[in-house]
């Protein structure tokens, strides 16, 4: 009897309603938990990589002439280079050898062409 007497008052105070708010209250708060936990753990298949390390393709230009000053006392080497079809008429590039192997090396890494094509193109001239 004295659980009947407690339910009635329960339900005369509408408690049944307000006990049972925060139970759903944590049901929700526990799944949305698990939920968020779940999808935050789960991994990215998109295979999207930035690549900000690559140089971007310069336009091909024509070499016309290369024309290299070597300056012995100083250790270095001034090359001019003079080219079409180019926004650039004239390049210029100072590099610190004398030895003409040491060069053409330094004009194909620089310039992209093989070096065969420099060794046409190129006049030394020493200081």
């Amino acid at each position: 009897m004295t659980r009947f007497r407690w339910t009635h008052v329960w339900h005369s105070l509408g408690l049944e309603f307000w006990l049972l708010l925060p139970l759903f209250g944590l049901g929700f708060w526990v799944s949305s938990g698990l939920l968020t936990d779940r999808l935050l753990a789960r991994s990215d298949r998109t295979t999207v990589y930035l690549q900000g390390d690559r140089q971007p393709k310069q336009p091909s230009r024509t070499v016309q002439s290369i024309a290299v000053v070597i300056k012995a006392r100083q250790n270095r080497s001034t090359v001019s280079i003079e080219t079409t079809n180019s926004a650039l008429k004239q390049l210029t590039f100072e590099f610190p050898t004398t030895e003409p192997a040491e060069i053409e090396a330094a004009i194909s890494r620089e310039l992209g062409l093989p070096r065969d094509r420099i060794r046409a193109l190129i006049h030394y001239r020493v200081l």
